[in-house]
């Protein structure tokens, strides 16, 4: 079995149609998400996973300067991720395509995570 990192990114679009839902719509919406990750979860494959908040630091270059950040005007937000345990990168892949992100025009990054145990 291997891991991989799913990981979360909301576009201007879908940021922008995710602030413009009503509360009965972001209802709706996180019944999905909870529907999709319990999916996962009840196969066994789930590991780990959080939403992260929109606010944060960005640290930068050798001299670490640190700038608030990221920010809801940059071109893709990351906004979550989820770590499964596979079998491959193509089941990896396949667990992704029920993500709600896609029906907001946002999109799964998936990456396999090297073991520091090897």
């Amino acid at each position: 079995m291997e891991k991989y990192l799913l990981l979360f990114r909301n576009s201007t679009v879908s940021e922008e149609a995710y602030q413009a839902m009503s509360p009965e719509e972001m209802q709706a919406n996180l019944d999905l998400w909870n529907q999709w990750i319990g999916g996962i979860a009840a196969q066994g494959k789930l590991v780990g996973g959080e939403a992260l908040k929109n606010s944060g630091k960005v640290i930068n270059g050798s001299k670490h300067v640190v700038t608030d950040g990221p920010f809801a005007e940059s071109k893709e937000l990351v906004s979550g991720f989820l770590m499964v345990q596979v079998d491959n990168q193509e089941e990896a892949i396949a667990l992704s395509t029920g993500c709600p992100i896609f029906d907001i025009e946002g999109s799964v990054e998936v990456r396999p995570i090297t073991s520091t145990n090897q």
